[in-house]
């Protein structure tokens, strides 16, 4: 089955690249895997402070992921796989693209603000002709129907 690969967090880019991604996979048997990285906190000298920190910081991505899951699920009826890693998101994305089974496409949203984002500048830039999989980048300013029509 195609997977493509959607790095999801609070920016309004990640879920337009989510929904082009689940258009995709819809139309084409495909299915969807949802990664939501968690950056390590900067280091905070007392550790309940950072256990309270990195507390809040999972409860927002899982509440973020169950949003976005069940907008997926409602519109296209496909049931994403969701995988919730702690580390820099690049590196992230990197070890996720060596396992098995192979992702089909790496799909990310392109920031509309200054510059495309950290993800797509790095995976776009120097890794992109080392990648295991093509690179999709959606740009952040399209609208639902834009991407419904492109999907």
């Amino acid at each position: 089955m195609r997977t493509y690969l959607v790095v999801i967090d609070e920016s309004a880019e990640a879920r337009v690249a989510l929904r082009f991604a689940a258009r995709r996979a819809a139309k084409t048997g495909g299915g969807i895997e949802i990664l939501a990285p968690i950056a390590p906190p900067d280091f905070v000298q007392w550790g309940a402070v950072q256990s309270a920190m990195e507390e809040e910081t999972r409860i927002r991505i899982d509440a973020l992921i169950a949003q976005v899951a069940g907008e997926l699920i409602e519109e296209t009826g496909l049931r994403p796989a969701v995988t919730v890693v702690q580390g820099e998101p690049v590196a992230c994305v990197r070890e996720r693209l060596r396992h098995e089974p192979p992702i089909a496409a790496l799909v990310l949203g392109a920031a509309v603000g200054p510059g495309p984002g950290a993800l797509v500048t790095h995976f776009a830039g120097a890794d992109a002709g080392t990648l295991s999989c093509p690179l999709m980048i959606v740009p952040g300013s399209l609208d639902d129907s834009a991407i419904d029509m492109l999907s």
